[in-house]
């Protein structure tokens, strides 16, 4: 799903009010039919809802609502807000909305605001996505009003008060607390930044059908994976297949005290398909590693308790290098000179990405394309200091455009930062995922898909939603409190076995 900044969706409106053609009251009464829709499958008629209209279209978006609610018999209640000139469709709803109900206040002073009970339904149709400024006057005393209710919220687009895509840091702006929000058509991009969870608790699309031509035509770097979003002909075996046919990784992670790094990694490369698997590892690891992972064949290091060096690597199809390699002058020597050497794709995590952040000019003399799989902390020493998740985001955009790497940016809704700067957000995933050895099982599930033969690009999305997938069928079962890493690989095998029924 391709999504889009909130001056692109503007733009893509006006498109199917031109070119369907359709009138924008009937686009508005299309979109209210899909919200009305939504509300009628979750909630019950006796339900008190309490409707904030503002003064534009998503105000007109909430009284074309209202009305649909109140004819199906819903208990609702509509405030709007005063103001020095109101949108024409918001008019026109209005009109509509006078002719059947007297539940409709116009909200004047701080007086006007009702009273908010807990078991009330509110629904926010303050401010839409095109907001260019801060709420201010009686509009943020009303934000304030309704968030500091105890009533269940529900935004109409966007959480008012909240920009599309950059806020401040932290925001002490005027913003509904929205407990769901439902966004047309498209996600908007401010809902993946981590910083506004507290706006955004939920989301849900809610489709209106806006042209799908104008979708099409309309370039955009952002994209949001979803199954289907996934190319998944890798997931079929010819009958004549060996296990020459899915590739050899090389896994190059442990030293002493950390080789549960390197078995996580290991064991989710043997589980994501690579037909063969050899873990480099120092002496010290040796007996844990056979132990441990007896899938995989053992390539014993010189280094007793760490790496200092690496195996020939012709008979590779893809590397991992990082998890749990600790942070010595030798182990980053060997790094380096991996880096200059390898010629297949290439993951680098973990203790990997911290000695890198020591010698980052060297990512300029590479001859094959690195994924590197850093979270929030690891992305800030290797790149510099960033003071919002958006800004983080935009300096991976740089940084994998100037490098020519994958970015895979962990954390909720992980972000796949391709070379063209092109951002894929994940769909899958929870928070019980936050868990040690996490990121390790992730990376031994993209550097099988390398292995396999998908491209860079391919295995860096494909291996981040399946690892999400797996840890939310692991959730499932175990729960998100006592989810480990070691239960996120156990279930690979059923997020592959998910998507392939999905697809039959």
């Amino acid at each position: 799903m391709k999504v889009f900044k909130t001056s692109q969706i503007k733009s893509i409106d006006a498109y199917t009010i031109e070119s369907e053609p359709i009138e924008s009251i009937d686009l508005m009464e299309r979109a209210a039919t899909a919200l009305f829709n939504w509300f009628r499958s979750k909630y019950h008629k006796n339900r008190r809802i309490k409707i904030f209209c503002g003064p534009g279209n998503n105000g007109g978006d909430g009284l074309a609502l209202a009305r649909l609610l109140i004819n199906s018999g819903f208990n609702s209640h509509i405030y709007y807000l005063k103001a020095d000139a109101y949108s024409t469709d918001f008019l026109t709803n209005l009109d509509r909305l006078k002719e059947l109900t007297s539940e409709l206040y116009l909200v004047k002073h701080q007086s006007d605001f009702p009273e908010i009970h807990s078991d009330d339904l509110v629904v926010d149709a303050l401010y839409g996505s095109g907001l260019s400024r801060p709420v201010d006057g009686i509009a943020a005393q009303l934000i304030e009003h309704i968030n500091s209710s105890r009533a269940k919220v529900i935004a109409i687009d966007i959480p008012s008060g909240l920009f599309g895509e950059a806020n401040p840091v932290p925001n002490h702006n005027p913003v509904i607390k929205a407990d769901y929000c439902l966004s047309l058509q498209f996600p908007k991009l401010a809902f993946f930044m981590p910083e506004n969870e507290s706006f955004v608790k939920r989301w849900v699309v809610i489709p209106i059908g806006l042209h799908p031509q104008a979708i099409e035509s309309t370039v955009t770097p952002y994209y949001y994976t979803t199954a289907s979003s996934l190319k998944i002909d890798f997931l079929h075996h010819s009958t004549f297949a060996h296990k020459g046919t899915f590739g050899h990784a090389l896994i190059l992670a442990g030293s002493q005290g950390m080789m549960g790094a390197a078995c996580l990694c290991a064991k989710s490369t043997v589980r994501s398909g690579s037909g063969l698997v050899t873990m480099h590892i120092p002496k010290a690891g040796y007996t844990i590693a056979q132990i441990s992972v007896p899938e995989a064949l053992a390539s014993i290091d010189r280094g007793e308790m760490y790496l200092t060096d690496f195996p020939p690597l012709d008979k590779f199809s893809a590397v991992c290098v990082g998890p749990g390699i600790a942070q010595n002058s030798d182990t980053e020597k060997m790094l380096i000179k991996l880096i200059k050497t390898c010629r297949v794709p290439m993951v680098i995590d973990a203790d990997g990405l911290n000695l890198l952040s020591r010698s980052i000019d060297v990512l300029n003399s590479t001859n094959t394309t690195l994924i590197l799989t850093p979270h929030p902390g690891e992305f800030d020493r290797l790149f510099g200091k960033s003071e919002s998740n958006w800004e983080r985001l935009e300096r991976a955009r740089e940084v994998a455009q100037k490098y020519k790497v994958i970015i895979v940016l962990k954390g909720a809704y992980t972000r796949v930062v391709l070379p063209n700067g092109n951002v894929h957000f994940n769909s899958t995933g929870n928070p019980g995922m936050a868990t040690g050895g996490s990121g390790d099982v992730l990376s031994g599930i993209i550097t099988g898909l390398l292995a396999r033969g998908l491209s860079p690009t391919d295995a860096a999305i494909s291996g981040v939603f399946i690892h999400g997938l797996a840890g939310d069928l692991a959730a499932d079962d175990f729960g998100q409190i006592s989810l480990c890493a070691s239960n996120i690989v156990n279930y690979i095998c059923k997020a592959f076995q998910h998507i392939t029924n999905n697809d039959e």
